[in-house]
C-alpha cells in the first residue's frame, strides 16, 4: 500500500500496483462507480454502504454479488425526504436472506454517500456525491473520492468509528416496518411540484443520540434535487431522434426512386409508430398494413390513428370473419388477405404503400403471394431480425435497402428500452447430483425439485416489491402445462401463485383473454413454448424466466425482447435464465452481447467485461452464478465455432446482407464474425469464399502466395504498423525505415526504429522459420540497407489485377480498423487480450523463427525482454519436470517456477531474479483455451528462492521459485476466469513468502 498511497499522493511517476491508491472516481465509459465498488466488495471481508437514496435497480446490478459476498455486509439508509419507495426497501429486507444486515438510521437528515470496505490489511472508502442509484453509479456527472488506509492508522480507525457510530444509530428494517411504511407511503412530487413530507413512518427503537466524532462538523440538514416523475401522456405523437433519423433515411429511399426498404429495428423500439410516421409522411392515396397474427391487430390500428388521425371509418381489418376491405387504411393478416378469393377482390394497384410487420417472414410463401400480387409505389418492411436460419434472403425481397439498423445493444444505450437485469443461475441439482440436460424426462423437468428450485429464484431475484407480471419459456407444452399446474398450488412471497399455460393450439381468443388477464394483474405469469417469441406487445411485463435451453441466438434475443418496451412505474426487468448442462450454452454470451464473432476470445471478453464493470449499454446488467458462469464458459471451450458449416452460414448470411459476395470490411462495418478468423481459416480470406460460396477468383499462383502473405504474417499483426507501411510500399515508391517511422508516428503509434524493422521482417521474411519461407516461396518485399521497396511482381499484381488489389485493400482497411478499436496504440501488447507466441516474437522484435521454441521463457540478451508464458493446469500428459505449479496469488501478483535444472546462481535466471530484463508475462488458463495467452502485463521479481521438483523418476530437480508483480493489478473478471470459485492460494502463499528471499531493499511483496 505504501507505494500506491506514494503515487496518489506525492508522485504520480512511482510505480504502483494502484491497487488502494487515492483516486478520484467519475462515470466516465466504462470506469464507472459501480465497477470501482464491484472491484472493492471482490477484495474485501466487511463492507457498509451508508446512503441516503436506494432505489432497486441499483440493488438489482448487485443482487448476485451481494449473495456471493462471503463477508459482513451492512448497508444503513432512510426514509429522508421520502425519497426510498417501498419497493426499494422491500429488495433491501430481501437482502437480509443473504446474510446483509440493513439498517434504518433515523437522523432526520441522513444524507451520506459513503462505500466502506475492510479487509485483514487495509481499509477502503469511497465517499462523494453517488447514491445507490443506478444513474448515480454508471451515468451521472458525480464525483467521489476514493481512498484507503491501513486498520491501525488513524484514518482507518477514523473509518472503524464511522462504521460503528452508523450500526449504534440505526437499527434493523423489518417485515413488520416495512408493512407499515408502505401504507402510509406518498411518493415526492415531480421536480417543480410541492413536496410532499416524508410519510409517517412506525416508531422504531430509538438509538443512542448521536455523538459526533471528534474533529467532525456537526451535521446539518441538506436538500437534494427530487426525481421529475412520468409526464402524462397527451395522445400526440411527434418522432424522437431515432425516429426523426429513420424517417430521413426511409425518405431518402424513397427519393432515389427505390420501391422496397426494410428497417431493422429491435423489439420495443416503436417499429409500429415508425411505420406510421413514414406511412404519414408518405400521405398515400390507400395504405395496406400486412401482419402474422390477429392478436396486435387492434392495437395497431390504435396507434395508426393517433399518428394519421382521420375518422374511424378510415380504419378497417381484414382478417378472420372481419371484411373490411375498402377503407382507406387496411390492416389485414396475411393468413386472410392470401385466401385465393380475398387476394383477387384487389387490383393490383389498390395500394400505393404496404407496411410488412414482422418483415423476416415475408419470404413464406403466403406472404409472397401478397407481395407479388400488388405494385405498390413503396413497400416497407419491419423486423428485429432479419436473419433466417432457412438461409432465405430476406434483404434480397427488399432489394438490399436498409435505410436504417438499430440493434438491441445499441437500443439499450440510447434509452429507448427498459433496462434489464439478467441473473444466470444454475439449474437444479436433482438427488443423483445430476442437472437438466437435453435427456432430462418430462418428469424431471416438472419434478417438485425443480418446482422448489424455480420458486427459489423467482422469491430471490424477483422484483421483490412489485407485483410480478412474467413470461416463463419452457422446453415444450407438456412442461409448460405441468409447470403451471404446480405453481397454482404454490406461495410466492405469501401469495398464491396465479398462472396460466399457452400454446399454439389455444384459439387466439383465448390468447388475448389471458393476456389481458396478465396485463390487468388477475395473473402472475403465462408459461408458453414460443408463440410470445413475436408478434405479442405486453408493456407490463417485468420478468422474462427462460426454463430451457438456448438453441438459438436469435430466438434467445426475440424472448428477453418481450419484457424490454417501456411503460409507465416500470424501472427495469429481471430476466432469470436457469442455465443447465447443455452444449449450447455457448449462444447465451452470443445472444446477450449481440457477439456474431465466433471468436472465443471476444465471447470470453464480453462475459469478463460485464463482470468487470457491472453493467450493459442503458444501465443494464449481467450476473451470472458462478456453476453457471462456468457452464457457459465450458461451453465455449466445447464447442467448434470455427467450423465450416458456421462459417459457411455467417457467409452467406452476410452475402444475403450485402448483395454480392462480401468483403472482410462487410463482416467489420456490419459487427459480423471475426475478420480475422475468417482471413485466416484458410490461405486467405478469397480461398475460403472459393470453398464455402463456390466463388472463384482465378489468381495467379503468386498472387495466391502473396495474399498468403500479407495474411497470415500482415492481417494478424496485432498492431496498425503493418498497414501503414504496407499501403506506403504499394506506392511503388522506395522509402527509407527513418520515413517509415516518421508515417507510424505522425499516425500516434508508438514507434522505433527496430519496430519499423520488425514490420519490414514481416514482407521481407528475414528471421522467420522455413517453414514459413516453404509456406510463402517468396517475400512481398525486399530491403537493401536502409532501403525499402515493394516486390515487382506484387506491385505488378496490384497495379493490373483488380480482383488481387481489391484483397489487399480489404485486408488493409479492415485491418487498420480492427488495430485501431482493439490494441492500445502506444505500446507492443494489450492487456487482457489474447497473443500467441509468433505474436509476441513480432511485438518484441524478435526473430520470428524463435516462435516453435518460445516455451516456458526465452531472453533476448540484446534487446532485455524475456516473454514467460504460463499454462496454470497442466494436462495429464505433461512431464513431471515441467509439471511447475505456477499460479496467480492475487490480482497484483503471481507465484513463477523456472525451468528445472536452473538455480538461483544460473547466469539467465540470477539476472531475471535481478530484473534486468522486461517480463512480459502470458497465460491461460488450460489448453482447452487454444494456442494463445492472455497477457497480463509487465513485472518484476519480488522473491526468490531455491527449491526443488520430482521428476518423473522420482528424482529431485533443482528449480527457482519467484514471485512476480505486476506493474499494474490485472483485471479482476480476468483473475476470477482463472480462479472460478475466488482461490486465494491461502494455503499455499503463506509458506512461499516466509521463506523467499526479497529482491533487492525496498521492494517488499505482502499476499
Amino acid at each position: 500500500m505504501t507505494l500506491d498511497l506514494h503515487h496518489g499522493f506525492l508522485s504520480a511517476e512511482t510505480s504502483a500496483p494502484r491497487l488502494r491508491h487515492p483516486h478520484v472516481v467519475l462515470n466516465e465509459g466504462t470506469e464507472t462507480a459501480l465497477r470501482s465498488i464491484l472491484e472493492s466488495l471482490a477484495r474485501a471481508d466487511r463492507f457498509l454502504f451508508s446512503v441516503a437514496f436506494v432505489t432497486p435497480g441499483a440493488i438489482a446490478a448487485l443482487k448476485q454479488h451481494f449473495r456471493d459476498f462471503q463477508g459482513q455486509g451492512t448497508i444503513v439508509t432512510s426514509t429522508y425526504l421520502g425519497f426510498n419507495p417501498p419497493a426499494a426497501f422491500a429488495e433491501l429486507l430481501l437482502l437480509t436472506e443473504d446474510g446483509i444486515d440493513v439498517r434504518l438510521h433515523r437522523s432526520p437528515g441522513f444524507h451520506p454517500k459513503g462505500y466502506i470496505f475492510q479487509s485483514s490489511d487495509a481499509v477502503t472508502a469511497m465517499v462523494g456525491s453517488s447514491n445507490l442509484t443506478p444513474a448515480a453509479l454508471q451515468r451521472n456527472h458525480e464525483w467521489n473520492l476514493k481512498v484507503s488506509a491501513s486498520p491501525e492508522s488513524g484514518l482507518g480507525q477514523q473509518f472503524h468509528r464511522i462504521m460503528s457510530a452508523q450500526i449504534a444509530q440505526s437499527v434493523p428494517i423489518t417485515a413488520e416496518w416495512l408493512e407499515q411504511y408502505t401504507a402510509a407511503y406518498q411518493a415526492p412530487s415531480p421536480r417543480g411540484g410541492t413536496e410532499v413530507p416524508p410519510p409517517s413512518v412506525p416508531e422504531l427503537p430509538s438509538p443512542p443520540p448521536f455523538e459526533a466524532l471528534e474533529g467532525d462538523g456537526a451535521a446539518t440538514p441538506i436538500t437534494d434535487v427530487l426525481p421529475a416523475g412520468h409526464l402524462p401522456e397527451t395522445g400526440t405523437i411527434t418522432p424522437n431522434a431515432m425516429q426523426k433519423t429513420a424517417l430521413e433515411a426511409i425518405a431518402g429511399v424513397r427519393a432515389a426512386g427505390e420501391r422496397r426498404a426494410i428497417v431493422v429495428s429491435a423489439t420495443g423500439t416503436g417499429k409500429t409508430i415508425l411505420s406510421a410516421l413514414a406511412v404519414k409522411d408518405a400521405e398515400p392515396r390507400r395504405m395496406l398494413f400486412v401482419v402474422h397474427r390477429e392478436q396486435i391487430l387492434d392495437k395497431t390500428i390504435a396507434e395508426y390513428r393517433r399518428v394519421l388521425g382521420g375518422a374511424p371509418g378510415d380504419f378497417g381489418k381484414l382478417a378472420g370473419s372481419t371484411r373490411q376491405a375498402d377503407r382507406r387504411y387496411v390492416f389485414a393478416t396475411v393468413q386472410t388477405l392470401s385466401l385465393p378469393h380475398v387476394l383477387e377482390g384487389f387490383h393490383p394497384d389498390a395500394f400505393d404503400f404496404i407496411v410488412f410487420d414482422e418483415a423476416h417472414r415475408v419470404a413464406a410463401a403466403s406472404h409472397q403471394k401478397v407481395l407479388n400480387h400488388f405494385t405498390p409505389e413503396f413497400a416497407l418492411g419491419m423486423t428485429a431480425t432479419p436473419e433466417r436460419m432457412d438461409g432465405r434472403n430476406v434483404f434480397e425481397i427488399f432489394d438490399f435497402n436498409v435505410p436504417y439498423e438499430i440493434r438491441l445493444n445499441h437500443a439499450l444505450e440510447e434509452g429507448m428500452l427498459s433496462p434489464f437485469h439478467y441473473y444466470g443461475i444454475a439449474d437444479v441439482e436433482f438427488d443423483d447430483g445430476t442437472t437438466t440436460d437435453v435427456h432430462t424426462s418430462l418428469a424431471g423437468l416438472v419434478s417438485s425439485q425443480r418446482v422448489e428450485h424455480l420458486l427459489d429464484a423467482l422469491h430471490s431475484y424477483g422484483q421483490a416489491g412489485v407485483p410480478p407480471r412474467g413470461l416463463i419459456f419452457c422446453s415444450r407444452n407438456e412442461e409448460a402445462r405441468a409447470l403451471s399446474a404446480a405453481l397454482n398450488s404454490s406461495l410466492l412471497r405469501g401469495k398464491r401463485l396465479r398462472t396460466a399455460a399457452l400454446s399454439g393450439a389455444d384459439s387466439v381468443e383465448s390468447r388475448e383473454r389471458t393476456v389481458r388477464r396478465l396485463e390487468s394483474g388477475e395473473l402472475d405469469y403465462v408459461l408458453t413454448v414460443d408463440i410470445f417469441n413475436e408478434g405479442v406487445d405486453i408493456p407490463s411485463i417485468n420478468q422474462i424466466i427462460m426454463l430451457r435451453q438456448t438453441q438459438s441466438a436469435i430466438v434467445f434475443v426475440q424472448q428477453l425482447g418481450r419484457g424490454l418496451r417501456l411503460a409507465p412505474g416500470k424501472e427495469y426487468v429481471v430476466v432469470i435464465d436457469f442455465i443447465g448442462n447443455y452444449a449450447n450454452n455457448y449462444l447465451i454470451p452470443i445472444a446477450l452481447f449481440g457477439d456474431e464473432s465466433l471468436s472465443k476470445e471476444s465471447l470470453r471478453k464480453n462475459l469478463i467485461a460485464a463482470e468487470e464493470q457491472g453493467s450493459l449499454p442503458g444501465l443494464s446488467s449481467v450476473q451470472f452464478d458462478r456453476i453457471s458462469q462456468e457452464r457457459v464458459l465450458q461451453s465455449i471451450v466445447d464447442t467448434d465455432l470455427q467450423s465450416s458449416t458456421k462459417l459457411k452460414f455467417a457467409l452467406e448470411q452476410m452475402r444475403n446482407r450485402v448483395g454480392r459476395a462480401p468483403t472482410l470490411w462487410d463482416f467489420y462495418r456490419f459487427e459480423g464474425t471475426d475478420p480475422v478468423i475468417l482471413a485466416t481459416k484458410e490461405k486467405h480470406y478469397l480461398e475460403l469464399t472459393r470453398k464455402l460460396l463456390e466463388v472463384d477468383y482465378k489468381l495467379t499462383h503468386q498472387e495466391d502466395r502473396a495474399l498468403a502473405l500479407l495474411t497470415h504474417e500482415g492481417f494478424t499483426a496485432r498492431r496498425a504498423h503493418e498497414f501503414l507501411v504496407l499501403e506506403q510500399l504499394l506506392t511503388g515508391e522506395v522509402h527509407t525505415i527513418d520515413e517509415l517511422v516518421t508515417l507510424c508516428a505522425q499516425e500516434g503509434l508508438a514507434t522505433t526504429a527496430d519496430r519499423v524493422q520488425s514490420v519490414i521482417d514481416t514482407f521481407t521474411l528475414v528471421e522467420h522459420a522455413k517453414v514459413d519461407l516453404d509456406r510463402y516461396e517468396a517475400p512481398v518485399a525486399e530491403q537493401d540497407g536502409d532501403l525499402v521497396v515493394v516486390d515487382a511482381d506484387v506491385l505488378s499484381s496490384y497495379t493490373s489485377n483488380p480482383i488481387f488489389a481489391a484483397a489487399v485493400n480489404d485486408l488493409i482497411k479492415t485491418g487498420k480498423a480492427l488495430t485501431r478499436e482493439r490494441y492500445l496504440p502506444d505500446r507492443p501488447f494489450t492487456p487482457g487480450t489474447q497473443y500467441g507466441r509468433k505474436e509476441v516474437t513480432r511485438l518484441l522484435h524478435l526473430p520470428r523463427k524463435w516462435t516453435s521454441t518460445l516455451y516456458g521463457y526465452k531472453a533476448d540478451a540484446t534487446r532485455k525482454v524475456c516473454p514467460i508464458f504460463v499454462t496454470l493446469h497442466k494436462g495429464e500428459d505433461v512431464s513431471a519436470s515441467t509439471a511447475y505449479e505456477d499460479a496467480l496469488i492475487d490480482r497484483n501478483s503471481m507465484v513463477w517456477f523456472t525451468k528445472s535444472g536452473r538455480t538461483t546462481k544460473s547466469p539467465l535466471e540470477s539476472a531475471i531474479i535481478a530484473n534486468d530484463y522486461q517480463l512480459d508475462v502470458f497465460v491461460k488458463k488450460s489448453d482447452s483455451d487454444g494456442r494463445d495467452f492472455y497477457y497480463l502485463g509487465t513485472a518484476k521479481v519480488t522473491r526468490a528462492e531455491d527449491s526443488t521438483m520430482k521428476n518423473d523418476k522420482g528424482k529431485s530437480l533443482p528449480v527457482v521459485k519467484t514471485v512476480l508483480t505486476f506493474e499494474q493489478p490485472i483485471q479482476q473478471a480476468l483473475f476470477d476466469y482463472f480462479h472460478p470459485h475466488g482461490d486465494r492460494l491461502s494455503h499455499y502463499a503463506p509458506s512461499l513468502f516466509a521463506r523467499c528471499v526479497p529482491v533487492g531493499s525496498t521492494t517488499k511483496h505482502s499476499p
